[in-house]
């Protein structure tokens, strides 16, 4: 280490005040996602009907379920006992992209008759961008 870099040393009390921040921001996320889901689906079906609504729904749920499962892995790595690592981060990251595209590609081969592409997109997509909700509302952690 360098003489001119000072450590940065962190009591136990910055710790927790840093987890719980941190913990926060990932709850926020995750209902802005839950608000976005339920507004593509209500969208679609205002739109297009039931069957638009449905596929928005795969669409909005093939990220969204597991991102849940990402975002509660992190949570107990800051709040419990088992600490997450960066390679905890990039296993869990893989696994989001890995289901959104084995739950999409389902949806396509099971929905061949019904699915509404557009719809599934939208879905998605609003899932993928739940932050703007966060953005609008100054809540961005």
């Amino acid at each position: 280490m360098n003489q001119d870099q000072a450590q940065l040393v962190l009591s136990d009390r910055d710790r927790e005040a840093l987890n719980l921040r941190a913990s926060s921001g990932i709850v926020r996320t995750l209902v802005a996602q839950a608000v976005m889901l339920v507004g593509s689906v209500l969208i679609s079906w205002l739109v297009s009907g039931g069957e638009a609504a449905v596929s928005a729904l795969i669409g909005a749920a093939a990220y969204f379920v597991p991102n849940a499962l990402f975002a509660l892995r992190l949570l107990l790595g800051l709040l419990g006992p088992v600490k997450s690592s960066p390679l905890t981060f990039f296993v869990g990251e893989a696994f989001k992209l890995g289901s959104a595209i084995l739950i999409m590609g389902l949806a396509a081969w099971l929905g061949r008759g019904w699915l509404v592409w557009p719809a599934m997109l939208f879905g998605l997509v609003c899932v993928l961008k739940g932050y703007v909700l966060l953005l609008m509302f100054r809540k961005l952690p």
